[in-house]
């Protein structure tokens, strides 16, 4: 018998519209996900609510920020079957030029889910299996409520590392910040809380950019060294960054900037925040466009980089960190009821969560 799946998809712009039906036959390499959790992510509001187009045609399951456990497995995947996974949030598909180049986020044959095909806001997905991230050691399939890392963390919870903990790893490493460095993150919320600690456990100094004073606090109780508020301008931020440096004796220049508030504000900030040497990462997305002085790259040898998601081989660094307790999820995930989606959609697109939400069958 077919397992029944039940969830919402989005119909049209700011609609939701429950569904139900049998999961389809399982095609070459690819498994059935029953859903422990799917994070709410600031590109799902620009789906639903920001005129973003997904690439596959409406109607479509949002969401791609999921953990959960293989239910079903096409022939040839069966070491899945019973694992707890997290699910990438972009696949790439191992066998471009990009893929055998080491650039698998350039991937043009990437498959993410809620835009290439139907994601988690339901009670089951199907994805590759290649590029599924094991919870547990191999040959263990402990209960899907077993308690996991130092923190007892719950499945549901380890949804967020699919993209909000992954992508700012990725950009981590590909800037290559290191101890010593200085980590300036704009914008602190969801994703960039995230990108503080993270900068914090490979030994950087980090400073938080960021209006709100909560997040400010938020960031400094993470790890961050001080929280600016950007409101003065660029050059006030740059200011208090320099003399952060100074006091802790570290270089004036090649700042590592990671811009992750997914706002025109934030993006033109960042880049202002630029110094000679340094790197700018854009981690975060808007559909406003921006308005930037390119010739500072040129100036300043600095470089600018986009962020796609993340390769799907950091993954288990990723999970280790989140396991380990140097990476906190627990206080920064709010548990919400997948029937509830569209008012928890709502509700994160005002404003209203200060936690990230994550949709529980």
């Amino acid at each position: 018998m077919a397992t029944r799946i039940r969830g919402w998809r989005m119909t049209a712009p700011s609609t939701l519209e429950r569904f139900e039906r049998d999961a389809a036959p399982l095609g070459p390499h690819r498994v059935l996900v029953e859903v422990a959790g799917c994070g709410v992510c600031h590109t799902d509001l620009g789906f639903l609510y920001g005129g973003v187009s997904t690439r596959k045609s409406l109607p479509i399951v949002l969401g791609h920020e999921v953990s959960g456990v293989v239910v079903e497995a096409a022939p040839g995947e069966a070491q899945w079957l019973k694992r707890r996974v997290i699910v990438p949030a972009v696949a790439p598909c191992g066998r471009c030029g990009f893929c055998f180049a080491g650039r698998p986020t350039s991937c043009r044959a990437s498959l993410m889910p809620g835009n290439d095909e139907d994601g988690g806001f339901a009670t089951h997905v199907e994805v590759p299996a290649h590029t599924l991230c094991a919870v547990d050691p191999p040959g263990e399939t402990p209960a899907a409520d077993a308690p996991i890392g130092r923190a007892g963390l719950q499945l549901w919870e380890l949804s967020v590392v699919a993209d909000a903990v992954s992508t700012p790893l990725q950009a981590i490493r590909r800037c290559g910040l290191k101890a010593g460095d200085l980590a300036v993150v704009v914008g602190a919320g969801g994703v960039g809380g995230y990108a503080v600690q993270l900068a914090r456990a490979v030994g950087a100094t980090v400073a938080a950019v960021d209006p709100d004073p909560s997040r400010r606090a938020r960031a400094n109780a993470l790890g961050a060294r001080t929280g600016i508020d950007p409101a003065a301008g660029a050059r006030a931020v740059k200011t208090e960054l320099q003399a952060l440096a100074r006091a802790a004796g570290l270089e004036p220049h090649g700042w590592r900037i990671f811009e992750t508030s997914g706002a025109k504000a934030g993006q033109e900030l960042a880049f202002g925040l630029l110094t000679p040497g340094g790197s700018l990462s854009v981690v975060g997305f808007t559909p406003e466009p921006t308005t930037v002085k390119l010739s500072s790259l040129m100036a300043l040898d600095a470089t600018a980089y986009g962020n796609w998601g993340c390769d799907p081989k950091l993954y288990p660094e990723a999970l280790a960190y989140v396991a380990s307790g140097q990476v906190q999820i627990k206080g920064q995930v709010k548990k919400e009821r997948l029937d509830d989606a569209p008012r928890v959609l709502e509700a994160v697109h005002h404003g209203e969560l200060k936690e990230r939400a994550v949709l529980v069958p």
